[in-house]
C-alpha cells in the first residue's frame, strides 16, 4: 500500500514509524512531516492545513491511504475532500469532527446519546471550568477555583474570538481513552495518562500537552471497554443517526469521579503525547488496522498491547507555551537513540544541514520497560543526552 501522513509533529512521527514496520507498505510519504519522518517516508512541502493541495498530493501520488494526524484539517473537512476523489482516509468528516471542533455540538450530541458529562452553568462561579467551544490547540480550557482565576478565564475566552461556555468542575482522576471506529465499531486500544500543565506538580499554564505513559495502572483490560462503551460506543451510534457516520480515531478524555466517569471532552483523532506511548505498545499492523477503519469493516481486527509500559518525556522550548523558539541547535538525539529509546521530532528543522528547533514542543522521548517506573528511568535516561538552549521539560512525567 502506498500511504500519505499528513501532519509534522510527534503524533505524526509515531505514526509514520510505526506504519512503516507494516509488511503491507510500499510507499510512505508526509506532508509536510519533519525531519525525523524525512528519515522514514518521502516529505512534500504541502502544509496539513490546505486541503486545496493536499487532495492533488494524493491523487497525484495515487495513494491508497491517507492518514491525518490533527484536528484542523479534519474539521475544515479534508476527508470528505479526499472521499469525493475516491482516497481512502483515515479520518472523519467534517460532520462528525464537529465532535471536536464543537463542544456545544459535542454536548448536544452527548445528551442525545447518554452519555455522561459536566453540567453547563447558566451562572459562571467558581469552582468551574471555562471552555471555548472551536479549536485551540489544547490551550482553551481554564480550570477556575477562585474568583481571580475565573475573571482570568473569562478574558482568556473573551480573547479568542469564539464562543465559550461555562461547566462545573469535576474532581478526580483523569485518563485518556482511544478507539478505533467504523462508523459503527469502537475497538478499544491501551488507555494513557497525560500532563496538560507546563510545570511539576500539574501548575502553570496549559499546553498540548508535557509527556504520558501507558498503561494506566488502575484500569484493567475491562474496564477499559466498559469505558469505551459508556462513552464512544453511544456516540458513534448517535452521530451514525445523524448521517455523519464516525470512521477515525476517538479519543474521549474522561474523569473517574466519585460519582461514575464524566466525559471531559471528544477528539477526532489521536492524542500528543499519547500517541507516542500507546503506539509501541501495540502487537499488531497498524496499516491494517486504519486501512479497515477507513474501509468502514473492523470486524477480525485486533490490536492487542504487549505487557510492557512506555513513557514519553517532551522537551519544550524555554519559553513555551507563550512562545516558541526556532533555529536553536539541538544535540544529542543520536545519543539518546542509542540506549534503545525512539526520539520522535515534534518541532524541528533543518538548517544549512543541521537539525535546529523549530516550534513550542520540539521532541518527544518515548522508552519501554517491563514497568512504568523502568521505562520512566529510560525515558529520562535518554531524555537527559539530548541538549538544546533553554531546554525545558517536566520532571515528574509518570511519577506514579
Amino acid at each position: 500500500m502506498k500511504v500519505l501522513v499528513v501532519g509534522s509533529g510527534g503524533r505524526e512521527h509515531a505514526l509514520a514509524w510505526a506504519l512503516s514496520k507494516s509488511r503491507r507498505l510500499d510507499e510512505l510519504h508526509a506532508a509536510p512531516g519533519n525531519p525525523g519522518i524525512a528519515r522514514l517516508a518521502s516529505c512534500h512541502p504541502v502544509r496539513g492545513d490546505d486541503p486545496s493541495s493536499l487532495v492533488p498530493l494524493a491523487a497525484e501520488l495515487r495513494v491508497d491511504l491517507v492518514v491525518v494526524g490533527p484536528e484542523s484539517p479534519l474539521v475544515a473537512g479534508l476527508a470528505d475532500e479526499l472521499r469525493r476523489r475516491g482516497i481512502a482516509v483515515f479520518g472523519p468528516g467534517a460532520g462528525a469532527a464537529q465532535i471536536e471542533g464543537s463542544k456545544a455540538f459535542a454536548k448536544d450530541v452527548m445528551e442525545a446519546a447518554g452519555v455522561p458529562t459536566a453540567r453547563t452553568l447558566p451562572v459562571a462561579r467558581p469552582p468551574c471550568v471555562v471552555k471555548a467551544d472551536g479549536l485551540a490547540a489544547g490551550k482553551g480550557v481554564w480550570i477556575c477555583r477562585s474568583a481571580d482565576e475565573l475573571e482570568t478565564g473569562l478574558h482568556a475566552a473573551e480573547a479568542l474570538g469564539q464562543p465559550f461556555h461555562v461547566e462545573e468542575l469535576l474532581e478526580g482522576e483523569e485518563v485518556s481513552i482511544f478507539a478505533l471506529c467504523d462508523g459503527r465499531i469502537a475497538l478499544p486500544l491501551p488507555p494513557a495518562q497525560d500532563y496538560k500543565r507546563i510545570g511539576d506538580g500539574d501548575e502553570g499554564a496549559n499546553t498540548g500537552g508535557m509527556g504520558s505513559y501507558s498503561p494506566v495502572p488502575r484500569l484493567s483490560a475491562d474496564e477499559v471497554d466498559e469505558l469505551v462503551e459508556l462513552a464512544c460506543t453511544p456516540v458513534l451510534r448517535e452521530l451514525a443517526q445523524r448521517k455523519m457516520p464516525f470512521a477515525g480515531a476517538l479519543f474521549a478524555g474522561l474523569m473517574l469521579t466519585p460519582d461514575g466517569p464524566r466525559v471531559l471532552e471528544f477528539n477526532c483523532r489521536f492524542g500528543d503525547p499519547e500517541t507516542q506511548s500507546l503506539l509501541p505498545r501495540l502487537d499488531g499492523d497498524l496499516l491494517e488496522a486504519l486501512a479497515a477503519s477507513a474501509r468502514g469493516d473492523l470486524r477480525g481486527v485486533s490490536l492487542p498491547a504487549v505487557d510492557a509500559a512506555a513513557v514519553t518525556v517532551v522537551l519544550a522550548a524555554g519559553d513555551y507555551p507563550e512562545r516558541g523558539d526556532s533555529g536553536t541547535p539541538i544535540e544529542g538525539i543520536a545519543d539518546a537513540e542509542a540506549t534503545g529509546a525512539l526520539v520522535f521530532q515534534a518541532g524541528t528543522a533543518l538548517h544549512e544541514g543541521r537539525l535546529v528547533t523549530n516550534g513550542g514542543r520540539i521532541l518527544n522521548v518515548t522508552a519501554l520497560g517491563d514497568t512504568i517506573e523502568a521505562a520512566r528511568a529510560a525515558a529520562y535516561d535518554a531524555a537527559s543526552r539530548i541538549d538544546f538552549a533553554g531546554v525545558r521539560f517536566r520532571r515528574d512525567i509518570a511519577l506514579v
